[in-house]
């Protein structure tokens, strides 16, 4: 095996182990909005993604270090060609991550409900976007001789791009819901199996559809390995169904697991050892040797990924160990009715100072006005009563403005 083929199973394993364990985020991030009913229940679901998405993003950027050193040539080919659809997946990427963040910043319903909505958009625009990226490289771009993308963004688009990301998109929310399955109390789990049994129906026969799809658009026939591979992705993805079904939650797991690692792999095998088909002219396809880095380079990248390889699969292995328990709704809630309560008494607390401070302002004014004649006139040349007629409006709306948040706060309270 040479250092070219090395490297395309590493880009490969590093891309296909991105979509495995990012397709649950995915997943859960489009599941977010529906299954949670009450804010203390989405808390919930995004708890259960809080200590490995960001971990997840890590064998994205493995996979992009080893494309761009290993492969410059498809680098630049994909990233001028695939330009629009590749910012469209970084911004909704980081559009989610600043989701997560700001979401509990502020306990206001409709500011918690955007950023939900926005972490449902983060995960349907990559899956869907992930989806059409993959299935173009096999169905074929309009290559050019000079190894150049020569078409636009709309050439990406068609009934098999198109499907090939709603696959996608299905394939992850199936995959999110058993995810779930295995990370909430049962307080959700029925709900999340009963999602999770409603998705997986339309997923295997989108899946199904877009395998037989595949056969027809590309050339997947004339390789027995891939197409095989295809073949059992798909029984694999049924056989998840019915351990859902079943409530055997760890068996679909690992199924729904193997189904997208194993479907995704058939796209590898059957572009290999082409890692861009061109439309145009087959010999113009981009392919691990005419698109590689020089022996050298190829080598250093070999030893350095087979050493960074391990540590980040035993990383991620003692991530999931250490956080594999199950996330507890009623310990949530009763976190997040503590911390109400909390800044309920810090509020009323800068409530009381501002109230001892207009009694003081007050005080200040009366004593002003009692004092009449000629000082009052005086002292209203230098503006001192309208300062502090000023300072008391401006001390009355900071009251109204505490007295709404304490209100937003207790109304909370009530319906927790």
């Amino acid at each position: 095996m040479d250092l070219n083929t090395i490297c395309f199973l590493m880009f490969g394993f590093l891309f296909i182990g991105y979509l495995v364990l990012e397709g649950f985020d995915y997943g859960v991030g489009m599941i977010l909005p529906f299954l949670g009913k009450s804010d203390t229940e989405r808390q919930a679901i995004i708890n259960t993604l809080a200590p490995v998405w960001e971990g997840n993003e890590v064998w994205l950027i493995a996979a992009g270090a080893v494309l761009f050193a290993g492969f410059p040539q498809v680098y630049a080919t994909l990233f001028s060609g695939l330009y629009l659809a590749l910012l469209l997946i970084v911004s909704s990427l980081i559009f989610r991550g600043v989701a997560f963040e700001f979401r509990n910043k502020d306990i206001n319903h409709n500011w918690r409900k955007f950023w939900e909505w926005a972490i449902f958009f983060g995960g349907v625009i990559p899956a869907l976007l992930w989806g059409i990226a993959v299935t173009n490289l096999l169905t074929g771009l309009p290559i050019n001789g000079e190894m150049q993308y020569s078409g636009t963004f709309w050439d990406l688009l068609n009934p098999y791009t198109l499907f090939g990301g709603l696959a996608f998109v299905f394939a992850f929310l199936l995959h999110g819901a058993v995810y779930l399955t295995l990370r909430l109390d049962q307080q959700l789990i029925l709900r999340t199996r009963k999602m999770g049994l409603i998705t997986g129906k339309y997923a295997m026969y989108i899946v199904v559809v877009f395998a037989i799809l595949t056969f027809v658009y590309t050339d997947l026939t004339s390789k027995p390995i891939a197409s095989g591979i295809l073949v059992a992705s798909v029984l694999t993805l049924i056989l998840c169904y019915r351990c859902l079904r079943d409530r055997e939650y760890t068996k679909s797991f690992v199924c729904s697991t193997v189904a997208i690692f194993s479907m995704i792999a058939a796209m590898f095998v059957g572009l290999f050892p082409r890692f861009i088909v061109s439309s145009l002219d087959p010999n113009w396809s981009l392919t691990i040797y005419n698109s590689a880095s020089n022996p050298l380079t190829l080598k250093i990248m070999t030893v350095t990924m087979a050493i960074v390889l391990p540590v980040v699969l035993v990383f991620e292995g003692w991530k999931y160990y250490i956080f594999r328990q199950r996330i507890c709704v009623t310990e949530i809630g009763f976190k997040s009715r503590i911390k109400l309560w909390e800044q309920l008494h810090d509020k009323l607390e800068e409530l009381n100072k501002y109230y001892r401070i207009t009694t003081i302002v007050l005080e200040k004014a009366k004593s002003t006005v009692e004092r009449g004649g000629s000082i009052q006139l005086d002292e209203m040349k230098h503006g001192s009563v309208t300062r502090q007629i000023f300072e008391f409006k401006a001390l009355i709306q900071r009251g109204r403005q505490l007295m709404y948040i304490i209100a937003e706060k207790i109304k909370i309270l009530r319906k927790s």
